[in-house]
């Protein structure tokens, strides 16, 4: 299992934008979020650093991801939180966006490729210092089903 913490503000993976070069058939890819590359070289280092020289993981993995944001001025009152104070950050960025960018930055340092997580867990909460926890393992033996929908 591999387990760090990421921390800073999580930035989403922006939407892909795909053009084609002149005089040329390339065709290059840009990711429309300018925070997402500082982001990413953040999570990609503190993943090398955990995985301290060990192989990439290349079987079915499990992914645990929890991202932390801190709560807006807002919710605080002067007696501390307030009681209308949602309990959960329901508001953009979306958790996908959000793990997509941590996911591609994990790919060729913690794992071969993303398509090996069978399972995963993505979660916002509210919390201070702004940070992700990420967890990383082998996915244990699922019990293939035999059973047939009617």
């Amino acid at each position: 299992m591999i387990e760090f913490t990421v921390y800073g503000t999580p930035a989403p993976a922006g939407s892909k934008r795909g053009f084609k070069l002149k005089n040329s058939n390339r065709v290059v890819v840009t990711d429309a979020s300018k925070r997402s590359k500082p982001w990413q070289g953040q999570v990609a280092q503190r993943a090398a650093e955990a995985m301290a020289g060990r192989q990439l993981l290349d079987g079915a993995l499990e992914v645990d991801v929890t991202f932390y944001k801190r709560r807006p001025k807002g919710h605080f009152g002067t007696r501390g939180l307030r009681p209308s104070a949602p309990a959960f950050p329901a508001v953009k960025p979306d958790a996908t966006k959000l793990w997509r960018c941590v996911e591609d930055a994990l790919t060729g340092i913690v794992y071969r490729d993303d398509a090996l997580i069978v399972t995963q867990h993505v979660r916002k909460r509210y919390g201070e210092p702004e940070r992700v926890e990420i967890s990383v393992r082998e996915q244990q033996g699922a019990q293939i089903s035999t059973e047939k929908v009617a």
